[in-house]
């Protein structure tokens, strides 16, 4: 008499070589994604930070125009009297005073670092 659940009726079989190609390739697609997400994730920090950065010059500049009556004559300014730090290595502040009653013209670029 044989045991009911000794019987194998298994209709695909996998070999050991093959189940451990395929650990193997599931493992190594895991690393490769997390990899981008880490990536991807520290991209959109730095995006982040440029657009507090941007919003941040935007503030201060306006906060000058409105305190002192006019618009900071160079970025050191704006470092001095108003606190604005940023990472130098990070980015590039373009700051153009057009005039003292008009607007600047402040590009944020981000370096190749």
């Amino acid at each position: 008499m044989t045991n009911r659940f000794d019987h194998q009726t298994s209709i695909f079989v996998i070999s050991d070589a093959l189940y451990k190609i395929m650990s193997m390739v599931i493992f190594a697609a895991i690393i490769i994604l997390f990899y981008f997400a880490v990536e991807a994730s520290g991209k959109n920090t730095i995006e982040k930070q440029q657009e507090s950065l941007e919003s941040a010059l935007e503030r201060d500049i306006v906060q000058c125009y409105a305190i002192e009556g006019m618009y900071p004559p160079d970025l050191e300014y704006l470092e001095n009297h108003y606190g604005l730090t940023y990472d130098k290595s990070l980015f590039f502040v373009d700051y153009q005073p057009i005039a003292s009653n008009l607007y600047p013209d402040v590009t944020v670029i981000k370096t190749n670092n």
